[in-house]
């Protein structure tokens, strides 16, 4: 008999991840605080469950997708908290974005009650959540997360092994990171040319045309062309994410100016009220910024 699986959290990512495995026929039980989101999901096959406790004790397998540490640890440690049917015999997969830091002290905390804990958060935005093709990255024991090749197939088209728990999330880390520069450039390059009397479309063929050319610029380029950011990525998210990264460079000594100045201009981003729309958004803040002489 197929594992029982819960998934906690039906935003934009969890409910096309917990959609796709009731799709390929997984028996999955999901939770979220607001029921109301759950509907599709039970329309197709899923149970509801009334409470994170509840969830925990009729699951095998859990899988977490939340906003970040505090909806985590009301998840876990909270009123009718799922840790307290945590035992042997269970696993917990978080494929939150959270830091390192939290992670491994999340893992003490686990240890005591048995519960299998691998870290595994993804790299994708809705899009790829929505068609099964996240790269998932994933932390803990090597041999359990073998285990689990079956499950992550149907949630992505790629698992990356990065290392004991803790090294999922680190590389969570470096990865958006890296998004969020890319982002911003193609965001200030784009910004930068129209003040300087370029057309949009000449500046899309030319990095099109050569090694600058990637999936990100593609996938974002209809959204800068319309001035029109349906939240794939929240920006709000990518604010949250890069006050992680920096924290995380502190913990390890790592120097991080890009992540530094970039982090400003969403936040800037979310002092505009663009935080609920797409992190490409930050194209509006530099628009924001343009002298109006």
């Amino acid at each position: 008999m197929p594992a029982q699986i819960g998934f906690f959290g039906l935003g934009i990512m969890g409910t096309a991840m917990a959609g796709n495995l009731v799709k390929a026929g997984w028996p999955v039980t999901v939770y979220n605080r607001t029921p109301e989101k759950a509907a599709a999901l039970v329309a197709a096959g899923a149970r509801l469950a009334s409470t994170p406790l509840s969830l925990a004790e009729e699951t095998d397998i859990l899988i977490a997708m939340v906003t970040g540490p505090e909806a985590l640890d009301a998840l876990l440690w909270g009123e009718q908290g799922a840790a307290a049917a945590f035992s042997p015999g269970k696993t917990f997969i978080n494929m939150s974005t959270v830091p390192p830091r939290y992670t491994l002290a999340l893992a003490e905390e686990l240890a005591p009650l048995g519960v299998t804990f691998i870290d595994a958060p993804v790299s994708g935005t809705k899009k790829p959540a929505e068609e099964g093709t996240l790269v998932i990255l994933a932390g803990g024991d090597q041999d359990r997360i073998a285990a689990l090749a079956p499950l992550f197939q149907v949630l992505g088209q790629k698992m990356v092994y990065c290392g004991p728990v803790g090294q999922g999330s680190m590389m969570k880390m470096a990865i958006n990171l890296l998004l969020g520069v890319m982002m911003t450039g193609l965001a200030e390059s784009l910004n930068f040319a129209q003040k300087n009397g370029l057309a949009p479309e000449a500046l899309f063929a030319v990095i099109g045309a050569g090694a600058l050319n990637c999936g990100l610029f593609q996938m974002k380029k209809e959204m800068l062309r319309s001035g029109a950011f349906p939240p794939s990525f929240p920006l709000k998210h990518m604010t949250k994410d890069l006050k992680f990264i920096i924290d995380t460079a502190f913990d390890s000594g790592a120097p991080v100016p890009t992540a530094h100045a970039v982090l400003q201009l969403f936040r800037a981003g979310v002092g505009f009220r663009l935080g609920d729309a797409d992190f490409a958004a930050v194209y509006q803040v530099l628009e924001h910024m343009n002298s109006r002489e």
